[in-house]
């Protein structure tokens, strides 16, 4: 070492600082095996790094007086721990105590004493000397003196004048070679070998070393410092194959060949497991006694085939237990995997010599060997498909749908939790679930998509066995295969209820009932999957607009339109009291309304009616032909209006703005000036009171007039009768009063349509009786008398027959009896006597009569269609005209397809239709243009309004 001086302090301390050099001469001594190994070990480094500048401060240390060492006592070679240490103790204790008091004299500071510890003394070194059971060990002290010279001119130090040269260390070895000692020493490790090979033999044997453990733990580190890890790692690798190799060959191999039934399989996994436990435990005992050769020797070992212990035990488990045999026996990994196959088909079916715990601890012998993936998932996987491949044969051909249905979720289900149970890996759960999948669902396709079967699942409305088969299909990728069938159902059970003629008047509440079973399917079985709501709504569009099918009267037109108009008719007057328990919304429709914001979300009556309407609302989307619901809704509209049977005027109007929010505002212009016109009605009775009030004119009848727009309103038959004197001098005085003000205008009077409020006295009292415009009539002419027959009837009023019939019944035989008739029957003939009830009563003081309503006559219903397809027609040959004037020119095929979008909304008609209408325009002649167009309910017969080019084909329009 070289030595510089300094100038820091005024004690003249000097500075050492350690060199490269000094770092390999100590290596150098050490590996001579010189008793130096305390003293070159005090290297005043801060890191262990021999190129370290240490930064402590020391003074010059005297050289400690030679000591003759003891001799070493005579080795024992029955227990070589017994050899003496207190000699080494002594000398380490007198070179630590001078150190300290070399440190000391120098009054170093106490955060730069660490400097001046070296490595044996560090927190993470063991402070143990080497060798310590090594008789020679006994360290002798170095004679350390201070050789420092002067150089480069440099003086040496005084007491005036600090030292300013380079200073040398130098350690010398005062120790003779000692041929005894070194042939102790060899002794003393080959007693160590041969106790470490002891050792290993009675570890694998299962029998307690003789030698205790933590003697051979220092005897292992003994070995290892003094170079000999590597024929330490050498015996302990021939133990454990010449362990193993006698296991495989005299127990094992045995067992093996004896394993040709199930349960000598299982039970080769068994021996293999136990022996596997056995080696597991035994390993761990030598890991623990081999310690120091595993963290110093093999851990930072460079050659490749030098294994870390618990590496090499696995190693060699692996290589000799489950290698491949040359000779044709039947090898252990074969066995074992049988037997592990053999051990989950038990799981599978439920046996009785089922081992759980037996599979799950050899599944992880496996992975730890990592033998799982390369040899117990391939033949696992194998097995597995030929097991379910046999499953499926036997289940699939007898198992009804839905059976077949629990079934595969069953075996699938039990699969996943078996691969959870058994710890298998990730991947193979994949794997055996897709093989399972496929096996089951994608291979039994055909099974499960047939449409016979499934219309029978969704007839009973099987929301839970349609729920797993969807998830079934969804988990092979096939969900999207089911939406054909789902169509197919939908369009067959729906066109059944359009074409029962025998129960159409509940045709709308049958295709309601059968459209919310399919809404819950799709919210609760098909988790609200878009495309089978797509696929509902096709279906209904495809059967609700099937011409072919559900035809009226020949005429091309709906019947679905006309049904669907007068279900909205008996909710709008009767409420919820005409709604059929079953269509009632249930909790999770009102949290739907809830969740999307609707405004029928409340437990209200109100609410409940809307939610309904909304339903109905849905059947009048699918429908094309809007013009035949707007027709028949338009007719019961009036009479709710006029006869004030509107169960809610609020209704009314919510079902208007849902109409203008559907078709736009020209569907409901209609609609609207017939609720304009009622309300009108009142600001003109009001003016025409005050008009009669001006001019002095009194009456006993309060009359009120409704005028009604003929073009808004429905049209409505004129059925003649006398009116009382009283009554037609009112009805004469507002004519002439309304023909005043409005000029150039007609009043039509429909007496059939007017309500009248009649004050009768009965014998407990007097009643006003709220009756029809023909009720009145004949209830006044018992005022003249107090008998009279249907024919005397029918003479006095003038009212016909059929009517007068109905009114009659309604007044005689009705709920609210105020007329008797005598004979009592159901029928009215002309002779029929009927007189007042004078002992009539009811607890209102205002009653009710209801007329008995005609019901609608087939004849009736014919006109209806029949004039909504003359309007089609009309309306077609309209937009035909329409855009011929606007384009000129146009071919054949796009003038077929700007009429069809022209007309689609009021309701498209046939191309076959549209085809006739226009050669029919190019051949007829002779009717004005704006004739056309503001007569559209008339026929089109016009002439040379177009024409066709003969050359072109085009149609040419004729201005």
């Amino acid at each position: 070492m070289g030595m510089r001086s300094s100038r820091q302090n005024p004690d003249r301390s000097s500075s050492i600082s350690s060199s490269p050099s000094s770092s390999s001469a100590s290596k150098r001594r050490h590996s001579r095996g010189g008793g130096l190994e305390q003293a070159s070990s005090i290297n005043y480094g801060r890191d262990h790094n021999p190129s370290a500048t240490a930064a402590g401060t020391v003074a010059a240390v005297p050289p400690l007086p030679p000591q003759p060492p003891p001799p070493p006592p005579p080795l024992s070679t029955s227990d070589s721990t017994s050899l003496p240490t207190s000699h080494i103790a002594q000398h380490q204790a007198q070179q630590a105590r001078n150190l300290r008091q070399s440190v000391g004299s120098t009054h170093v500071p106490a955060d730069r004493r660490s400097e001046l510890i070296g490595p044996d003394s560090h927190p993470h070194v063991p402070k143990r000397p080497k060798l310590s059971q090594c008789p020679s060990a006994s360290p002798t002290m170095s004679k350390i003196e201070n050789s420092a010279k002067p150089m480069g001119g440099a003086a040496l130090s005084s007491p005036l004048r600090p030292h300013t040269g380079a200073k040398k260390l130098v350690v010398k070895n005062l120790r003779p070679a000692n041929p005894a000692r070194e042939a102790a020493i060899k002794e003393y490790y080959a007693t160590l070998h041969l106790d470490v090979q002891d050792a290993l033999n009675s570890i694998f044997d299962g029998k307690v070393p003789s030698r205790p453990y933590d003697g051979l733990y220092k005897g292992v580190e003994d070995l290892c410092r003094s170079g000999h890890s590597e024929e330490l790692y050498k015996t302990i690798k021939m133990k454990m194959e010449d362990h193993l190799t006698a296991i495989l060959t005299e127990d094992l191999q045995h067992s093996v060949r004896n394993s040709l039934t199930q349960n000598r399989a299982i039970g080769v996994v068994r021996t293999t497991l136990s022996y596997w436990k056995k080696w597991s435990k035994q390993t761990a005992t030598v890991r623990n006694v081999f310690s120091f050769l595993d963290r110093s020797y093999l851990l930072h070992s460079r050659k490749h085939d030098h294994q870390q212990l618990n590496d090499l035990a696995i190693s060699l488990f692996k290589s000799t237990m489950f290698a491949p045999r040359s000779n044709g026996e039947r090898v252990v990994t074969s066995v074992v995997l049988d037997g592990m196959c053999i051990l989950v088909q038990h799981e599978r079916e439920d046996h009785a010599a089922k081992d759980t715990q037996l599979l799950k601890d050899a599944i992880s012998m496996m992975n730890v060997l990592t033998l799982y993936t390369r040899l117990f998932e391939p033949a696992f996987l194998s097995k597995s498909r030929s097991y379910f491949a046999n499953l499926v044969r036997d289940y699939a051909d007898t198992y009804s749908l839905a059976r077949y249905v629990d079934f595969c979720n069953k075996c699938l289900s039990e699969e996943e939790e078996r691969c959870i149970i058994f710890n298998f890996d990730s991947a193979t759960k994949k794997q055996l679930l897709d093989t399972a999948n496929r096996t089951f669902v994608a291979e039994r396709k055909s099974k499960l998509l047939d449409v016979e079967a499934l219309s029978r699942l969704l007839a009973d409305n099987q929301v839970h066995s349609m729920k797993k088969l969807f998830q079934l299909l969804q988990q092979s990728k096939l969900d999207k295969d089911l939406k054909d069938p789902w169509e197919q159902y939908i369009t067959a059970a729906g066109s059944k209820i359009v074409n029962d003629t025998n129960k159409a008047d509940n045709m709308v509440v049958r295709l309601l009932l059968l459209r919310r079973d399919l809404d819950v399917m799709v919210r609760d079985a098909f988790d609200r999957n878009e495309e089978f709501t797509k696929g509902l709504r096709e279906a209904f569009g495809h059967f609700v607009n099937d011409k072919k099918m559900n035809s009226t009267w020949g005429t091309g037109t709906s019947k679905v339109g006309e049904m669907v108009a007068k279900y909205i008719d008996r909710l709008l007057r009767g409420g919820l009291k005409a709604l059929p328990p079953a269509l009632l919304s249930d909790a999770k429709d009102r949290q739907d309304a809830e969740r999307t914001g609707h405004a029928s979300s409340g437990d209200s009556q109100d609410a409940e009616l809307d939610r309904q309407l909304d339903n109905a609302l849905e059947l009048f989307r699918f429908i094309e032909g809007k013009d035949v619901f707007e027709a028949f809704y338009k007719k019961d509209l009036a009479k709710r209006l006029l006869m004030n049977r509107s169960a809610s005027q609020d209704a009314e109007r919510n079902m208007l703005a849902k109409f203008r929010g559907e078709c736009g505002s020209n569907f409901t212009q209609n609609l609207e000036q017939m609720f304009k016109d009622r309300e009108l009605a009142d600001g003109d009775m009001k003016a025409y009171k005050e008009y009669r009030e001006g001019r002095g004119v009194k009456s006993g009848v309060d009359l009120q007039v409704s005028i009604l727009s003929a073009a808004a309103w429905p049209t409505y038959p004129e059925v003649p009768c006398k009116l009382p004197q009283e009554v037609q001098a009112q009805i004469v005085q507002f004519d002439k009063y309304y023909l005043s003000k409005h000029t150039g205008r007609r009043l039509t009077w429909k007496h059939n349509l007017a309500q009248c409020l009649v004050r009768a006295q009965f014998k407990r009292g007097s009643k006003e009786l709220l009756v029809g415009g023909f009720q009145a009539i004949i209830l006044l002419l018992f005022n003249d008398t107090l008998d009279i027959t249907a024919e005397e009837v029918a003479k006095q009023t003038g009212i016909p027959n059929p009517d007068l019939n109905l009114t009659l019944q309604s007044l005689a035989l009705g709920k609210s009896r105020v007329l008797k008739k005598a004979p009592m029957s159901k029928e009215v003939s002309p002779m029929d006597v009927f007189t007042v009830n004078t002992s009539f009563w009811d607890p209102k003081y205002r009653v009710k009569i209801n007329m008995i309503q005609m019901k609608e006559t087939p004849q009736e219903n014919k006109e209806t269609h029949e004039r909504v397809a003359a309007d089609r027609m009309f309306e077609t040959q309209a937009a035909i005209v329409r855009i011929l004037k606007s384009r000129k020119q146009i071919s054949h095929n796009e003038l077929v397809a700007e009429v069809i979008s022209a007309t689609k909304k009021r309701g498209a008609i046939d191309v076959s239709v549209i085809k006739q209408n226009i050669e029919k325009y190019a051949f007829l002649s002779q009717l004005a243009w704006t004739e056309i167009v503001t007569n559209i309910v008339r026929r089109l017969i016009d002439k040379d309004y177009m024409e066709r080019d003969s050359e072109t084909g085009e149609y040419v329009y004729m201005a």
